[in-house]
């Protein structure tokens, strides 16, 4: 209908909202893989593993992160007809890596004990990145689903999403100690960002809705870092939104540390 038609052109590449958007955030600048658009990479490839169940069969579908401009997620989870674009098979875990178990039962109690006790992360307080950077943080999910031909993927189960947006509530900066090569960080952000799956393009997440996670992101990650004393906080913080593809100038850096240099000199 005319209405879904006016939203799905809101969201096509050189939109008169897209150009706006362009103006409003220059900072904000695409993957060097990104020629379609000022704001949105075509697809950025990320490996890691998602497993679909109760369909026509079993199949692994490697994690990429891919932007849907269009606003169209009428997607097929198969996309049989074109293999030519599907992503690589996934890295297997960071060795030695802090692995975080969870189950139906830590989960449904939102229960972020197992986070705590796998990484040592008591409070957002007791945490210095320069422990958890090199061994990075992953995710085991022991899920028992009611129905056994259930097809939905984790990050579709409302539960799970629910512990994830708790646990992220609690420490915002956790994208950045995920373990990156291994696929965490997009399946974390599939947990709170709007998406849907395709064999052929990986995770299809809605663009304005990673944008804004990206940035809220960037915004927690950069300054904590500087806290931390932890050298290249800008480049940290930059690959971080790289890898969910999305580039991060330097003019927006310059912004932030103009703000916390007048906060400062307020206070005293």
């Amino acid at each position: 209908d005319r209405k879904k038609e006016r939203e799905r052109e809101s969201f096509e590449v050189g939109s008169p909202m897209a150009a706006a958007k362009a103006g409003i955030l220059p900072w904000l600048i695409p993957s060097s893989s990104a020629t379609s658009s000022p704001l949105f990479s075509a697809a950025v490839k990320l490996p890691g593993v998602w497993r679909v169940r109760g369909r026509k069969a079993e199949k692994d579908v490697s994690v990429s992160v891919a932007f849907n401009p269009s606003g169209n997620f009428d997607i097929s989870a198969f996309d049989s007809h074109d293999d030519t674009d599907k992503v690589e098979p996934p890295m297997p875990p960071t060795s030695g890596r802090y692995e975080v178990v969870i189950d139906n039962d830590s989960i449904q109690r939102l229960d972020l004990s197992p986070f705590q006790t796998a990484t040592g992360i008591t409070s957002p307080s007791s945490a210095d990145p320069r422990e958890y950077l090199d061994r990075s943080i992953g995710f085991t999910i022991n899920y028992r689903r009611e129905d056994a031909g259930d097809p939905r993927e984790l990050s579709e189960y409302p539960d799970i999403r629910l512990w994830f947006v708790r646990l992220d509530a609690m420490y915002p900066w956790l994208p950045l100690l995920l373990d990156w090569r291994a696929g965490e960080l997009a399946r974390y952000a599939a947990m709170l960002v709007p998406h849907q799956m395709s064999l052929r393009m990986g995770v299809v997440f809605n663009p304005e809705a990673l944008e804004l996670f990206v940035m809220s992101k960037v915004f927690v990650v950069y300054p904590w870092l500087k806290r931390h004393a932890v050298p290249k906080p800008r480049l940290k913080t930059s690959d971080m939104a790289r890898m969910l593809g999305f580039g991060i100038g330097d003019q927006l850096f310059d912004l932030i540390d103009q703000y916390d240099l007048q906060t400062t000199t307020d206070s005293l």
